[in-house]
């Protein structure tokens, strides 16, 4: 009787440390969205940090981090970030959009070219955004390519 209290025991402090760890992570990602919206990136990025530690298939905290690094202008990061979203979720529309542009401000055309079409194929939620990706990408285009069309 004595070996089921004590295993229960361990089992209810298991349960409960499980529990309290969850809660930390998720916290993480809510104060670094916090965070972000009040544009305090530095401490934001930390955050987003320390939930990949516990979750390393946040997809919103590689996502975040992508955002991050378009505001300080580190397009390599910004792509790494982008890339891992995708990994986790083909389908992010914001993910692909993201990525889109950031090829066409790289002057990548074969590249923009697919995620455009990727993105007429998946997008939810930004695909108001389609028309605008379209002109920026009309403007990569070469003008010899444009008058053979």
């Amino acid at each position: 009787m004595k070996n089921f209290y004590l295993l229960l025991k361990i089992i209810i402090i298991y349960l409960f440390l499980f529990i309290n760890v969850e809660a930390k992570q998720q916290n993480y990602l809510n104060e670094g969205i916090k965070l972000f919206q009040k544009e305090e990136f530095k401490k934001s990025k930390i955050l987003f940090e320390k939930d990949l530690v516990f979750n390393p298939k946040s997809e919103k905290s590689y996502l975040y981090l992508a955002k991050i690094y378009y505001n300080n202008s580190d397009a390599e990061q910004q792509e790494i970030n982008l890339n891992n979203v995708l990994l986790l979720n083909p389908k992010n529309d914001e993910a692909i959009y993201m990525l889109t542009l950031l090829k066409i401000k790289q002057s990548d055309y074969n590249q923009a070219m697919k995620l455009i079409d990727k993105f007429v194929l998946v997008c939810e939620s930004f695909c108001s955004k389609e028309n605008e990706m379209r002109e920026k990408f009309k403007k990569l285009i070469p003008e010899n390519a444009k008058s053979n069309d």
